[in-house]
């Protein structure tokens, strides 16, 4: 009885049974393979359809539509010389010679009387550049390009407003209309009119921010990753503290701005939208996920480096500091630029402490007032005038190439420094 229990029998594995097992098996591998097919085909279709709306529209952010404006310099200076725009006096003779009137006038003189309105208020100021960069043309007659009005620069572009629409064709008719580079919306900050903003003062306010993060979080979060990883004791303490940090890694970016807000700005009494408390609150926000990363990366190293240190004679210190840490490294600058790439996209925490005010001109100083990239496109996505959708696309191209830049010298940093055992 017993030996008819222990007997058994063999697998058919060519009968009908068995092989309907294995084709459902098969069927499902190819089914699992279909929809990773599926996901990463969806993703893709997706991550295009983003790409393609932002290039669309943003490509025509770095263009502007201008218009010929015939200037007579000698006629509308009253003879101004070159000789009075160098030197140490050039301001003065620039500011005295009232350039918003000189290109008024040109302006009604071809165009009649409501020729002024079609040109951005910018204008000015781009004439105002030329001369400073060329001062023998307030001595000629000169054809300049001058940028439209922001409702003549859509209408131009694409589909705008019909009476845009409509001076824009009186325009093409008379061929005086042209498009060119942007290059104030690289090298200006925010202005009230879409024609004549820029970046540059947002761009320089987040990196004066990213700057000030940074030396704030990754010397601080490095420390406290060795220390809690090497030296720390085991115990309920140390306990309660990993899990606070972990913690903090996952709070809301809006909570860290509402810290900063009541410790630095109220109760520390700090410059207001400075990029100082902008980076002092981004700072609070990415030192736990610097921490986290640095630990995963000294725990990485392994133990046998260690004990191969202390055996000639090497000192706790120097353990950590001469082996552990350069080991690390790569695994905690990785980190690093990730947490710093996740910060430079914040806008909750920079709306909480007020780095969405209005600067016309870039920060000098980091207890300036600033803004940042993010808030800058959050603020021009909110306004109503179309001349800022094309904006807001071409500001998003510039910080998606950013990030992708601090993530290329994230892989970079990674296996420059990386060590193979």
């Amino acid at each position: 009885m017993s030996n008819a229990l222990t007997e058994r029998t063999p697998t058919d594995w060519n009968g009908q049974v068995m092989q309907k097992r294995i084709s459902g098996r098969y069927a499902a591998e190819r089914r699992f393979k279909a929809m990773g097919f599926f996901a990463v085909a969806l993703s893709t279709l997706f991550l295009a359809f983003l790409l393609f709306t932002m290039v669309g529209q943003g490509l025509r952010g770095f263009q502007r539509t201008e218009i010929a404006v015939e200037f007579d310099f000698p006629a509308l200076t009253s003879g101004a010389s070159a000789a009075s725009l160098t030197g140490e006096n050039a301001d003065a003779a620039l500011n005295s010679m009232d350039i918003p009137g000189i290109v008024e006038l040109a302006v009604t003189r071809q165009y009649g009387a409501d020729g002024s309105a079609l040109l951005t208020p910018a204008a000015a100021a781009n004439v105002r550049q030329m001369l400073v960069d060329d001062p023998e043309l307030v001595t000629a007659k000169k054809r300049l390009f001058l940028p439209v009005e922001s409702r003549l620069d859509v209408a131009y572009k694409r589909n705008g407003e019909p009476a845009a629409e409509q001076t824009i064709k009186m325009l093409s008719e008379k061929n005086v209309l042209q498009t060119g580079f942007n290059w104030t919306f690289l090298t200006g900050a925010d202005a009230t009119d879409p024609s004549g903003v820029g970046i540059w003062a947002a761009f320089k306010g987040s990196l004066m921010t990213m700057a000030i993060t940074l030396m704030l979080a990754f010397p601080i979060g490095v420390f406290t990753a060795l220390y809690l990883e090497e030296y720390a004791a085991k115990n309920k303490l140390t306990d309660m503290i990993e899990v606070s940090i972990n913690n903090l890694a996952a709070v809301p970016s809006i909570i860290f701005g509402l810290l900063g807000l009541a410790v630095f700005l109220t109760l520390f009494g700090m410059p207001r939208s400075s990029a100082l408390v902008g980076g002092l609150t981004l700072a609070l926000m990415t030192m736990p996920v610097i921490v986290i990363a640095g630990r995963n990366a000294v725990k990485s190293v392994p133990p046998s480096i260690r004990e191969a240190a202390l055996g000639i004679g090497a000192s706790p210190v120097q353990v950590v500091f001469h082996h552990v840490l350069p080991l690390a490294l790569p695994g905690i600058l990785t980190g690093t630029i990730i947490g710093m790439a996740r910060a430079l996209g914040e806008t909750a925490p920079l709306l909480m402490i007020g780095m969405r005010a209005f600067i016309p001109s870039a920060p000098q100083g980091f207890s300036d007032a600033a803004t940042a990239l993010p808030v800058q496109i959050y603020l021009w996505s909110d306004e109503v005038n179309q001349g800022f959708v094309e904006k807001t696309s071409a500001a998003i191209i510039v910080l998606l190439i950013f990030l992708l830049g601090m993530n290329a010298l994230a892989i970079y940093l990674r296996n420059r420094f990386e060590t193979r055992w």
